[in-house]
C-alpha cells in the first residue's frame, strides 16, 4: 500500500499544503489544500474520501474538486464521515449559498456526491481498484473527530493517522493491538504555545512525549509528525529532538526510543 502526502501542514504558506493523503490511487484521507496538486485524471480516479472532521483545513478542497471533475465521473464520489461532520458540510458548505448542493446535482437520483455516515470503531471496506480496510479510531478535538487505521484488504501492516487530537488514551488502546507500519500524528503547536494547544485540543511536543509513552512495549515503527504550523515547524521539531535526547518519549528504559521524523509534502510512504 502506498500513501502519498498531498498536504501535511497546519496552515498555508509557500510550499505548505493542508492535510490530505492519497492512499494508492482511489482513496483520499481528508481534503485539505494539498488536493489541488492532483491532476484531473488523479482526481477522477478517487472513488472514496474519508474525513477526520469538519474543520476547513481538512475539507477546503472537497467542493472545488467536485466542481473540477464531477462531470467526468461515472459514479458519485463517496464521502465517508461522522454524522456531525456531514451535518456541518451540508449546513455550511453545500448549502447553495457557499457552494452548490452536489448531493442534488445534476439530480437527486444521480448526484455528483453521496455522503455515507460511519462511527468510531467501525471498519469500512473502501477502494474500487485496490480494496482497503479503514478502521475509524477515536480522537479528542473541539468538534467531533476521528483518526484512521488503514491496510490492504488482503492483509499487511496498518498506516495509522491520528487526525487532529489532544491526549487520547482510547486511541492507544486500539493502536497497540494493531500491526502498525507507520504512524502519522499531529503536533500543531510548539511548547511556547502549550496553553493554546490545550485550549484548541491539539498536541505540543510535551504532550506528544506523554502520548508516545502509551506505545506498547515491543512495538517499534516510524512516527511522522504532521500538522505543524509553518511559522513554528523548526521550533516544534527542535523541541521534539531535545525531548528525545533527554529520553522523554518512553518511561521504560528497556524500550527503544521511537523513530520520529517530520512529515513532508510529496513524501511517499510504502507499507
Amino acid at each position: 500500500m502506498q500513501v502519498r502526502v498531498l498536504g501535511c501542514s497546519g496552515a498555508i504558506a509557500k510550499g505548505c499544503r493542508t492535510t490530505s493523503f492519497l492512499v494508492d490511487s482511489d482513496l483520499l484521507v481528508d481534503a485539505g489544500t494539498g488536493v489541488g496538486d492532483l491532476t484531473l485524471e488523479e482526481m477522477v480516479a478517487v472513488d472514496d474520501l474519508v474525513l477526520t472532521h469538519s474543520h476547513l483545513d481538512h475539507v477546503a478542497m472537497l467542493p472545488l474538486m467536485l466542481d473540477a471533475v464531477a462531470g467526468r465521473r461515472a459514479v458519485p464520489l463517496r464521502v465517508h464521515a461522522l454524522p456531525e461532520t456531514i451535518t456541518a458540510l451540508r449546513g455550511h458548505i453545500f448549502n447553495n449559498v457557499i457552494w452548490p448542493d452536489f448531493e442534488r446535482i445534476p439530480s437527486v437520483q444521480a448526484p455528483f456526491m453521496r455522503f455515507h455516515e460511519f462511527a468510531v470503531g467501525q471498519c469500512l471496506s473502501l477502494g474500487s481498484l485496490t480494496p482497503k480496510i479503514v478502521e475509524v479510531l477515536p480522537a479528542v478535538h473541539t468538534v467531533p473527530a476521528c483518526g484512521f487505521a488503514i491496510r490492504h484488504a488482503v492483509g499487511g501492516r496498518h498506516w495509522v493517522f491520528s487526525g487532529d487530537t489532544e491526549r487520547n488514551t482510547p486511541f492507544w488502546d486500539r493502536v497497540n493491538t494493531l500491526d502498525v507500519g507507520a504512524l502519522v500524528i499531529e503536533t500543531a503547536f510548539s511548547d511556547r504555545e502549550r496553553l493554546l494547544a490545550e485550549r484548541s485540543l491539539h498536541l505540543s511536543p510535551a504532550s506528544l512525549a506523554s502520548e508516545l509513552t502509551h506505545i506498547a512495549m515491543g512495538h517499534n515503527y516510524p512516527i511522522y509528525i504532521t500538522h505543524t504550523k509553518p511559522a513554528e515547524t523548526e521550533e516544534i521539531m527542535s523541541q521534539i529532538e531535545l525531548l528525545a535526547s533527554n529520553h522523554e518519549f518512553n518511561f521504560d528504559l528497556g524500550t527503544p526510543e521511537p523513530d520520529i521524523r517530520w512529515l513532508k509534502t510529496d513524501e511517499i510512504l510504502q507499507l
